[in-house]
């Protein structure tokens, strides 16, 4: 019964490893490089150009792959000292943002 668990347990990990590299993988050229554009007109006076040197700002490299809505929620409300940007990026750009954020400049 022990052995079983174990198995079941290992195998739920070694499932769920992966699922950030597959996700950084799952966006597309155009889209990182729209999130590069982005992020280099908009975000990057504050965060630091291709995200090296955030002085203050956080610093997004380290961002969790795993937090996609507080990322989202924290650029359409703001965080801190970072002011809410509301509905200047539509879904497609925030989404752009965020493929950036996660394949970008690393």
């Amino acid at each position: 019964m022990k052995r079983g668990a174990l198995s079941i347990a290992l195998a739920a990990f070694v499932m769920s490893v992966p699922a950030s590299a597959e996700e950084a993988q799952s966006f597309s050229h155009d889209q990182i490089a729209t999130g590069a554009e982005l992020y280099a007109v908009n975000c990057s006076p504050c965060h630091g150009a291709r995200m090296q040197d955030p002085g203050a700002a956080f610093n997004l490299r380290k961002f969790p792959p795993g937090q996609r809505e507080r990322f989202v929620n924290s650029v359409i409300h703001g965080k801190n000292q970072m002011p809410p940007w509301g509905d200047f990026f539509d879904p497609e750009q925030l989404e752009a943002l965020w493929a950036y954020i996660m394949a970008g400049e690393r």
